[in-house]
């Protein structure tokens, strides 16, 4: 996967934009699907997420802005169909993978990150991870495919 990012400090997101899906069929999650899509929106100034889950008890959104704060800091904004809200900040994983998309947040459960990076053959990763006194504990890993 071509993983160049653009110019300015939202230039990291434009290996993402566009329409990508992912499926898990696991006991946790059977017929799990989610599909993200990124664009650019409000003038360029802030990237915008729109994700949609889906299983057969499931219809979750997600609506998440990527932008910069008053600080000049790259932070994000997200609303949930269930009415949670989170905000974060930019962070990185090298502990992941060199590129790494990676963002931090206090959540009402804990710490967590998450993070994208590109896949070797197509398409790119996403996980979600909370914070422990041993390290990072993934519960989310998805691999994501353009539409």
């Amino acid at each position: 996967m071509n993983w160049k990012k653009g110019r300015g400090k939202l230039g990291m997101f434009a290996p993402l934009i566009g329409s990508w899906i992912a499926r898990e069929d696991s006991k946790e999650r059977p017929n799990l699907q989610c599909t993200r899509t990124f664009s650019h929106s409000l003038q360029g100034k802030y990237i915008e997420l729109k994700a949609h889950w889906t299983a057969a008890n499931l219809d979750y959104e997600d609506l998440t802005l990527f932008g910069v704060n008053g600080q000049k800091e790259v932070n994000f904004w997200s609303f949930q169909s269930d009415g949670k809200q989170a905000h974060g900040f930019l962070a990185t994983a090298d502990d992941i993978h060199p590129e790494a998309i990676c963002f931090e947040a206090q959540m009402p459960a804990g710490y967590a990150r998450q993070v994208y990076w590109p896949d070797e053959k197509e398409g790119f990763h996403w996980i979600v991870e909370s914070k422990t006194k041993k390290g990072w504990n993934r519960f989310v890993h998805h691999h994501y495919l353009p539409v």
